[in-house]
């Protein structure tokens, strides 16, 4: 399993859990620790001005209590998601489809799988997370108009989004949406 954070620009962060890793919460706050000097080295400039924001799922390792509190003692922001949305979660739209082109049909061994998913990740062009970026919005935007029930690809009247173009954020007060946001993606590649 490797967890991947990501924003507009690129990979941010990722990471392999040791094979047989839970990944529980215990876990899951050893590579938030990890992302956070990451962000400090390859996004300084949202790291000096406090402005990244954390948007990851609401697994039991993100949700649990020890998390949040680690993430309210280092003041890091988190975009909350809505429960049964993962038409939010950029791994699911975005990363799974491309980790599964890749390594399709081949039985690999860890190394050779470690491997190859570092290699599509680093493949991987900024336009390509700026796609991936903007989607995202657009599929906020359309959690919006659906006051938060559950939509799965674009069952939501695109009309009723349509007030919010992709220069704006989709949602009241985080105005940082529109430049810069890691995403936490956690991918099986086992």
């Amino acid at each position: 399993m490797v967890m991947v954070f990501l924003d507009c620009h690129g990979i941010v962060h990722h990471e392999f859990a040791p094979e047989g890793q839970t990944v529980n919460a215990a876990f899951y706050m050893e590579v938030l620790k990890h992302l956070r000097d990451r962000v400090r080295c390859v996004r300084p400039e949202l790291w000096e001005g406090g402005q990244w924001i954390l948007h990851h799922d609401n697994a039991p390792a993100h949700s649990a209590l020890i998390v949040h509190e680690f993430l309210a003692r280092n003041s890091i922001t988190v975009l909350e998601h809505p429960p049964y949305s993962p038409d939010l979660a950029p791994c699911d739209f975005f990363l799974f489809p491309k980790c599964k082109l890749v390594l399709r049909g081949h039985h690999l061994w860890d190394v050779t799988i470690k491997s190859e998913t570092t290699s599509l990740l680093k493949g991987l062009r900024e336009e390509e997370f700026q796609g991936c970026f903007h989607q995202w919005k657009r599929r906020w935007n359309k959690c919006i108009a659906s006051n938060g029930e559950h939509f799965e690809g674009d069952h939501i009247d695109e009309s009723a989004s349509s007030s919010s173009s992709d220069t704006e954020p989709p949602i009241g007060g985080f105005g940082l949406l529109n430049d810069i946001l890691p995403l936490c993606c956690i991918l099986d590649t086992g």
